[in-house]
């Protein structure tokens, strides 16, 4: 191989002279190397931006418009290779199209698992389509009925769920096929022309790519409208207790006999509250996170009811065994970047309701208490749940904590003990004080209360007392630290 470099300006061009590969090569690999022209020999450039080597060329002149693909364009209608017009071998287009398809099937696994009608049918038909475009872009000719039938076809295959990657991969099976056609027959002398060609082509491929995604998406966007409204209508139909089964045959979701009843609590994320960015989209952007990894942990099968703070999930038990839950429920949170909680009570189908709402009620109490981000079912809290209905030994309970009334940071100190499982290490952490300043807070607690939260009688009550009292008066946010409150 012989190499000759040029140069415009910083750009430096390389011409070499090149023995192809005989025509018995494979046609995709000739494809990927951009000829395949048998033993003959043709003179290729490549471009790299290094330093200048010599002053232009003729050779150069000839090339500088066709690396510009999009600033100049060839008169396409007298394209010819090998003396004849280029698109010659693809004017038998039924045969052709019917090659093409049988490599679809061959080459494409999920071509083969379409029904044959349809391979026979829709398939070989827009593949007449394309092949009629490419004819008809190459000789310089509109055909908007053709970019329509490929627009059609987009959609029904949108909405059959035909995988896109499939199309995709089938459109640039048919280019290679037909781009080696044409070049198949190429000589030195067709250097020029084979550029025309190639423009031309990718000018088609760009053509029905753009038409084929547009019309696949725009479709897509429409059945996933449908199927968010019927999943929507039939989750707030099981959640309030309504029958469902006209509902679900219409849908065409199934409704399971059982479910995991859960109840979602999603914080902010710090670009949420960060006043230099846009709340709502960051909210929305969270929302997305997390509804994605709904539908990819329970494989489509989940209902849900949410918003940009939490809402309700009702898993059949049948996609995610009970054990799996914490797991499903900590990739919430990595994919919501936020800590999430979350409560779940078992449920058959007819009892949805009243499972959301207990739910919801153990939910309200794991924030209460500020506990750990995390999955909790009702049997974890089932006694503090009990604590909080209304009566007077909640109001008895709750009063035990009045003595911290007039120390906030104490109340706060037994709060955040209480929701790190006892952690005095952990305490001080969230607290930003030394342990040493924590263990003297419990005890000043003791001395108010008469309840030493280092035993276990004297927790268990300030336990109960904690949470009946965030349902005798509203939340208050306390300091954390303040150095005369030692």
């Amino acid at each position: 191989m012989t190499v000759r470099q040029t140069t415009s300006a910083n750009t430096a061009y390389s011409w070499r002279d090149v023995d192809l590969a005989p025509r018995s090569c494979d046609r995709s690999q000739a494809f990927a190397r951009g000829s395949c022209l048998g033993n003959r020999t043709l003179r290729l450039m490549s471009v790299s931006t290094t330093r200048e080597l010599a002053s232009d060329t003729p050779q150069l002149r000839l090339f500088e418009g066709s690396r510009q693909m999009t600033g100049t364009s060839t008169a396409h209608a007298n394209l010819t290779v090998s003396g004849r017009p280029a698109t010659s071998p693809l004017k038998d287009v039924r045969a052709l199209a019917r090659t093409m398809v049988g490599h679809f099937v061959d080459t494409i696994f999920t071509c083969r698992t379409l029904p044959g009608d349809a391979v026979r049918g829709d398939i070989t038909k827009v593949t007449r389509a394309c092949l009629e475009l490419a004819i008809s872009m190459i000789d310089g000719e509109d055909s908007p009925d053709k970019i329509a039938k490929v627009e059609d076809a987009a959609t029904n295959w949108a909405r059959e769920g035909i995988p896109i990657d499939t199309i995709q991969h089938a459109l640039h099976e048919g280019f290679k096929l037909g781009f080696d056609l044409i070049i198949d027959r190429a000589t030195p002398e067709d250097f020029d022309s084979l550029k025309g060609v190639s423009r031309k082509l990718l000018e088609v491929l760009d053509t029905i790519n753009v038409t084929a995604s547009l019309a696949y998406v725009k479709e897509l966007r429409a059945v996933v409208g449908e199927h968010h409204t019927a999943v929507h209508t039939l989750t707030s139909a099981l959640l309030a207790g309504h029958p469902t089964s006209v509902m679900a045959r219409e849908s065409g979701i199934e409704v399971a006999d059982t479910y995991h009843v859960v109840a979602l609590a999603v914080p902010a994320h710090p670009d949420e509250l960060n006043p230099a960015l846009d709340s709502a989209i960051a909210a929305r952007r969270k929302l997305r996170r997390v509804q994605a990894a709904v539908a990819d942990g329970c494989g489509g099968t989940a209902l849900s009811l949410l918003s940009v703070k939490g809402g309700t999930l009702l898993i059949p038990t049948s996609s995610i065994a009970d054990g799996g839950l914490g797991e499903f429920i900590a990739v919430l949170a990595r994919n919501a970047q936020v800590p999430v909680r979350a409560t779940v009570v078992d449920s058959p189908a007819t009892d949805v309701p009243a499972a959301a709402e207990r739910a919801h009620e153990v939910l309200d109490i794991v924030q209460r208490l500020q506990c750990q981000p995390g999955l909790y079912h009702f049997d974890d809290l089932a006694l503090e749940y009990q604590l909080t209905r209304p009566g007077p030994a909640r109001e008895t309970l709750g009063s035990l904590l009045d003595p911290l009334d007039q120390h906030p940071y104490l109340l706060a100190t037994l709060e955040r003990h209480i929701s790190t499982n006892l952690d005095r290490q952990q305490t001080a952490r969230s607290l930003h004080v030394h342990t040493n300043t924590v263990d003297y807070r419990l005890k000043r607690i003791a001395r108010l209360t008469g309840l030493d939260p280092l035993q276990p009688s004297g927790l268990w009550n300030l336990r109960a007392a904690l949470v009946a009292r965030t349902y005798r008066a509203p939340k208050t946010n306390y300091p954390s630290e303040n150095a005369d409150q030692q």
